[in-house]
């Protein structure tokens, strides 16, 4: 390369296509002079108005995009992805090669479960499986911490994000300039993944911020939280009903309660795991298992099936799923989805919302106007297939058990990647407005940051 090519910095678009005002629907644009690039292509989530959302057209033309990356494989970051190839895109996608399994899988559950919404909608769904083939395709894999040249001087390299197995920061390089986008951030330290990684170079910055406000409860005392909820609910004889995703959520309960059962800390129970695409998930974590942090590489070393104890007990099918009702209480029940929006958790749900013996545990990020928020906010009669189911469980929550990074851990991020210096503009998104706007104006205030919330549809012209 020149010494001209060196030291010459163009005026390139960074363009907010998805990802602004909401946790959901990640879709960013690098428009660059040469090349275009989009990081992550996600699904619009929450109310049915607002996943109407997905199958309108992209706002931009999907063959002019020459390389997608996607930060990890939950749907809200690629489940759009096949209707990008279907409208257009035949450039390359990049990943992990473990997001790049677990896409697979979840494109696959999708699919699945857009037939049966069809059916309700009668429309077809924005993809099908030609399109997920034509995706799996285009995609290729790097590995964490090796610059991959991507042609017209442009560079890449993934650091571990710590969020969910596979998942990256992407650092996109050119001409002594880089932009780092964040996907999301993992909640470090977790029982099974590695730290999150820091960014200290960078000259831009993407940011998420779905805890942009608030600071999770002690992640310490989420074991004896866990530990609490199953022994007051064993003894009130009743079944302890948990809403998890697929990914990362349910890895880490069953981690956990392989521990307390192992440990003789709770009882013995049936535990039963009844979704099949947390099921097909866990056997990609045993596949990627390098991926876990040392403690538990060293446990897996040691013997331990550290996602396996007594008492476990997958449902394969919808008779094995409808046969958990008729077990006896104690139990604990962990189905997707963890939004309790679809999946066989509806069933569950109906059969146990209205008996004051059982618990449910909410484990995660629940989007305003959806199922899981409004049992969060007290509701006391939720409508399940038409019919109406009084609450009468306890509702509890753990949010520790979030895999996304809280405000104050945001803001130290943000504050490690600007000692640099050369730090110019921060862009805060994936957040509702109210957590982006806070941390922004933390930003601002306390570490003197050029911080802003962009809207969507806003482009930003930046030196890159």
């Amino acid at each position: 390369m020149n010494q001209h090519k060196e030291t010459k910095n163009e005026n390139s678009s960074l363009i907010f296509y998805g990802g602004t005002g909401s946790v959901t629907g990640s879709n960013f644009m690098l428009k660059t002079d040469a090349k275009v690039f989009l990081i992550d292509c996600g699904l619009v989530q929450g109310s049915d108005e607002e996943e109407e959302k997905n199958w309108e057209d992209f706002a931009y033309n999907a063959h002019d995009v020459d390389v997608l990356f996607v930060t990890h494989a939950h749907a809200d970051h690629i489940g759009r992805i096949p209707k990008l190839v279907r409208d257009g895109f035949k450039g390359v996608i990049y990943s992990t090669d473990a997001t790049r399994d677990l896409a697979g899988v979840m494109f696959d559950d999708a699919l699945a479960i857009a037939r049966h919404e069809a059916k309700k909608k009668g429309k077809e769904h924005f993809y099908n499986e030609k399109d997920v083939e034509d995706t799996m395709g285009l995609w290729k894999t790097i590995d964490y911490h090796a610059t991959t040249d991507l042609g017209e001087g442009f560079s890449v390299y993934f650091k571990d994000a710590g969020h969910v197995l596979g998942s990256v920061i992407v650092e996109i390089s050119r001409n002594g300039k880089k932009i780092a986008f964040t996907g999301d951030l993992g909640n470090s330290p977790t029982p099974l993944l590695r730290p999150t990684e820091a960014v200290t170079d960078a000259n831009y910055l993407l940011i998420e911020s779905v805890y942009g406000d608030r600071d999770h409860k002690d992640v310490g005392s989420r074991t004896e939280d866990l530990k609490r909820i199953i022994l007051e609910t064993a003894r009130r004889g009743g079944a302890l009903v948990i809403p998890a995703f697929s990914i990362e959520r349910t890895q880490i309960l069953l981690y956990e309660l392989n521990e307390l059962v192992e440990a003789g800390e709770v009882p013995r129970m049936s535990v039963f795991l009844d979704s099949p695409l947390a099921t097909r998930v866990t056997e990609i974590y045993k596949k990627h298992h390098n991926y876990f942090n040392e403690t538990v590489q060293e446990d897996i070393k040691g013997g331990d099936a550290i996602f396996d104890f007594p008492g476990f007990q997958i449902s394969e099918t919808r008779d094995d799923s409808r046969r958990i009702n008729s077990e006896p209480n104690p139990k604990i029940i962990i189905a997707g989805s963890g939004m309790s929006e679809g999946g066989r958790i509806m069933y569950h749900q109906k059969e146990y919302l209205s008996d004051q013996k059982s618990t449910m545990l909410i484990v995660g990020y629940q989007p305003v106007g959806g199922f899981g928020h409004a049992l969060l906010n007290g509701a006391k009669e939720m409508h399940i297939f038409g019919e109406k189911v009084s609450v009468r469980a306890k509702i509890e929550s753990i949010m520790s058990y979030s895999a996304h990074m809280q405000s104050s851990d945001l803001q130290e991020f943000a504050a490690t990647a600007g000692e640099s210096g050369v730090l110019e503009q921060v862009f805060v998104a994936m957040g509702e407005p109210k957590a982006s706007l806070f941390l922004v104006q933390r930003l601002r205030d306390y570490f003197n940051l050029d911080a802003i919330a962009p809207e969507e549809g806003q482009s930003v012209e930046i030196s890159f």
